[in-house]
């Protein structure tokens, strides 16, 4: 495939941008997260329920697209020393200068600190890590794993470029894009939930987190895999209604059983092995429903996407810091859940924008530590 597929772009950003509206949803719903609101929404739970199966599913078969096209241009030391520059690094400053501010903000509101963020950022070298310090990865556990997943992956990555290797790998993409074997994919995914999902709940911490580790490093290789296939993005767009038939029966189904009454199983049982049959295919469902569209009505360029495109990533870096920020003031008003949601997604919208705007994006120090490209 040699032209440019414009409409995983398009993807991207919208699967980056959608972080902005979920994570501004937390502070309202009885979720752990660092800044929280007296008010809870049992619907609005509900919804983030349903986006939280999907949303990091998509990021990741995204990210494993983007590795095979990356390697089509580079050898594994120049793609190594890449990402080492874009992901490695953009993470450690995350860590020390930015994801402070937002330990500081749910310390305050917890009453664990009374004094200034400049009287509590000492503590971060310290280097004890949250929550009994002040130093996490928090949301950036997604590019810790990411990372992780690149360096085991490596071998099998170099073993792929032997073109014999390769064709024959391309061969298996394009049987695994065929009409029915495709629908089946989600069984791999049924698989990791059977095995996982109750032994290790979700924890985002790379340690025991087994269930999240084995789903999140299978979705990267499945489009890492797909991505040579022309096969599997035209039965995409192909059968891209009849995925959206399946999304839509699983979802309403997870909905009714499940998401509404906002209870996920805990523990074995056929209720489980129904939840795990439903949830791997409707997160299959929608990824597919996501390409589907998305091939057949943004498969094209634009100014927008181009600066979308470079600035998704920093968006990612600075979002839920300033969502924790802005989202301490907004919880105090006395208003309704929705009126704060609305708020506290538009505010923070902006403020992102602007400060990659107008900081982020205009010096080469600061393209450097927040892993974007040279101008």
């Amino acid at each position: 495939m040699k032209d440019r597929l414009y409409f995983i772009d398009s993807i991207r950003v919208f699967a980056f941008l959608l972080l902005i509206l979920f994570h501004s949803a937390l502070p309202f719903v009885n979720y752990n997260w660092e800044v929280k609101n007296e008010e809870k929404s049992d619907l609005l739970l509900s919804i983030v329920l349903w986006f939280h199966q999907w949303r990091l599913p998509l990021l990741f078969f995204i990210s494993g697209v983007g590795i095979y096209f990356s390697l089509k241009t580079r050898s594994i030391l120049k793609f190594i020393v890449e990402r080492f520059r874009r992901l490695f690094i953009p993470l450690v400053f995350a860590m020390l200068f930015t994801i402070p501010v937002q330990v500081y903000v749910e310390y305050v509101q917890k009453g664990r600190v009374t004094g200034s963020y400049f009287e509590f950022y000492p503590s971060v070298w310290d280097f004890v890590p949250y929550p009994a310090g002040s130093l996490t990865w928090s949301h950036m556990w997604f590019v810790v794993y990411l990372l992780s997943f690149i360096l085991i992956l490596i071998p099998l990555f170099s073993i792929l470029k032997v073109p014999i290797i390769e064709k024959y790998k391309d061969q298996f993409s394009t049987l695994l894009s065929s009409k029915y074997l495709l629908f089946l994919v989600f069984l791999i995914q049924y698989y990791n939930y059977y095995e996982f999902y109750l032994a290790y709940p979700e924890q985002g911490s790379l340690v025991e987190d087994w269930f999240v580790f084995n789903s999140s490093i299978t979705y990267l290789i499945l489009g890492y895999l797909f991505a040579s296939s022309s096969q599997f993005w035209d039965n995409c767009e192909r059968y891209r209604k009849t995925t959206l038939t399946i999304a839509g029966i699983t979802s309403a189904l997870l909905f009714i059983q499940y998401y509404l009454p906002n209870v996920l199983p805990k523990k074995e049982g056929m209720d489980a092995q129904v939840y795990f049959f439903l949830d791997a295919l409707q997160i299959w469902s929608i990824i597919l429903t996501i390409i589907g569209f998305a091939k057949k009505h943004l498969n094209n360029s634009s100014t927008i996407l181009n600066y979308l495109n470079q600035a998704v990533f920093p968006f990612f870096i600075i979002h839920q810091t300033i969502i924790v920020a802005v989202g301490y003031w907004i919880v105090q008003l006395k208003v309704s859940v929705l009126t704060k949601y609305l708020l506290l997604s538009c505010c923070s919208t902006i403020v992102i924008y602007v400060l990659y705007e107008y900081v982020i994006r205009r010096t080469k120090l600061t393209r450097f530590l927040y892993g974007m490209k040279n101008e």
